[in-house]
């Protein structure tokens, strides 16, 4: 794949600095969708807020060197600019703690904002934003707008309720969790099955959403796509941490799926791209299309 083809994208959610035991390095997952979409070829542009001081400048300038927009990310006198702590185990698996309140809770949407949501291909959202009322309600109207509406699902506890899930999910036209998420998910919605093919089937007649992906880890991912399943069973790599990689992989499969790419060569571009960003340190770490491939077809 050499671009997005013109793709415009809108992501709404948290900036923020993840924040290691010796650096910290700029993420969030709707951002780390956008970024990985830009470097893709899309045209990718972010709805957020920060907070009127150095962290958020910082940011800002940030994520201006990599060409995203950002005239859509207000800034914020009241509050600061989010920070998350990141502990990673041996594996290099991370576990957050996330500041509460912080800018990107109080998303007040400019009419810029709402210009870019209505114009884009694609609108990406997920769950944690939404443990605010106030950047919930922003996000329920970008909801309204008729655009192409990926929900990454991301559990963090206790920042979700079902309920609220429930009604993200009525409003996706493609839903993405990991296998784990399903599993909670379709468990709280009364699934009478077990397998993580039935409840991807079982979620997809409950919600009337008929294009989900599940990631698996190191085992790759499953999508289902216009009533058809496709998987890949993963890539090996030395993992450094796996932080920002899901990101990384939805980015590369909705690039792929929306510009018109076989759902298998999607899934597994995908998974390709997900294990490079696990085999390199932080979410944003630059990989080449070129690089992608060479895993692609087992060169690497």
């Amino acid at each position: 794949m050499s671009d997005g083809n013109n793709l415009k994208a809108v992501a709404y959610g948290e900036v923020l600095w993840d924040v290691f035991a010796t650096e910290k390095k700029i993420g969030g997952a709707p951002l780390n969708v956008a970024l990985r979409m830009q470097s893709l070829g899309c045209e990718a542009a972010m709805i957020s807020s920060v907070g009127n001081d150095e962290d958020g400048s910082a940011l800002i300038n940030h994520i201006k060197s990599f060409g995203l927009e950002t005239d859509a990310i207000i800034r914020s006198e009241d509050f600061s600019t989010g920070l998350v702590e990141v502990s990673l185990n041996d594996k290099g698996s991370a576990s957050y703690t996330i500041q509460y309140p912080a800018a990107w809770d109080k998303i007040i949407l400019s009419d810029f904002a709402r210009n870019l949501a209505v114009n884009a291909d694609v609108l990406i959202f997920g769950s944690l934003v939404c443990r605010d009322a106030v950047s919930r309600k922003s996000l329920e109207e970008l909801l309204q707008t008729n655009v192409y509406k990926v929900f990454d699902v991301n559990l963090r506890k206790p920042h979700y309720t079902y309920e609220i899930l429930e009604r993200l999910m009525h409003s996706a036209s493609f839903i993405k969790f990991n296998d784990e998420e399903l599993a909670e998910i379709a468990l709280a919605l009364h699934s009478p099955f077990t397998t993580l093919e039935e409840n991807i089937h079982f979620i997809a007649g409950k919600t009337n959403t008929n294009a989900i992906c599940v990631t698996r880890g190191q085992h790759g991912a499953v999508l289902l796509w216009e009533n058809q399943l496709y998987e890949n069973n993963g890539y090996a790599v030395k993992v450094v941490d796996t932080v920002g990689a899901g990101d990384s992989f939805l980015a590369a499969l909705i690039t792929t799926l929306l510009t018109g790419k076989t759902p298998q060569y999607a899934i597994d571009f995908a998974c390709a791209t997900g294990a490079l960003v696990a085999a390199s340190p932080g979410a944003n770490p630059k990989i080449s299309t070129s690089k992608i491939e060479s895993l692609l077809r087992g060169e690497e």
